[in-house]
């Protein structure tokens, strides 16, 4: 993508004050332009999620029922399933739930979550420092739409889910639009345009 590309950019500019009386140049000054924005990170994504704010765990002791509530009243597809310490052990989506409990005619009341969450040895992670294209590369091999977020000591730390990484390519971008859009119209990035 450009913007795995783009860094900032310097230019030799000699002025007119910058030569001297035989026409050579006595110095040069260094002027800088506006450049896209580095590659984007999972971290990036995550601090413009949904899952930022709220509370985006579940026991995986809970019943299903107690998952369900979260998700409806979260307006949130996944949450991630933790034991009584605190310590990831799965994942459960809405296609936990539709594959497991629905289609399978269980009930959700006297189901618990880690009858049907997926587990965390079969579960795809993030890393904060990903970048964003290799979370959404993640995500497409595996046809899924939530990754849990880890940190440099492998504590989960978020949830990121498609939806989150999309916006944030956009507001890319839309950024990166704008600065060519102003260097063609002489607004910046560019001499002279001070």
């Amino acid at each position: 993508m450009l913007s795995r590309f783009s860094v900032p950019v310097a230019r030799r500019v000699l002025t007119s004050s910058s030569l001297s009386s035989s026409g050579r140049s006595s110095s040069v000054h260094v002027r800088t332009f506006t450049s896209v924005n580095q590659a984007l990170t999972a971290d990036d994504a995550w601090k413009k999620s949904g899952y930022v704010e709220i509370d985006y765990t579940i026991n995986d002791d809970a019943f299903v029922y107690d998952a369900v509530q979260k998700l409806a009243g979260f307006n949130i597809g996944c949450l991630v399933t933790v034991d009584n310490d605190g310590q990831m052990t799965g994942i459960l989506s809405e296609r936990d739930y539709v594959c497991k409990i629905a289609l399978l005619g269980r009930t959700s009341k006297e189901t618990k979550v880690k009858e049907i969450s997926t587990k965390s040895a079969n579960i795809v992670t993030a890393r904060t420092d990903d970048s964003v294209e290799d979370c959404m590369s993640k995500m497409l091999t595996k046809d899924i739409r939530h990754l849990p977020l880890l940190d440099s000591s492998d504590k989960v730390v978020g949830m990121i889910s498609i939806k989150d990484l999309v916006k944030t390519v956009v507001q890319e971008k839309e950024q990166t639009i704008k600065v060519l859009s102003d260097f063609a119209l002489g607004k910046g990035g560019h001499y002279g345009s001070e």
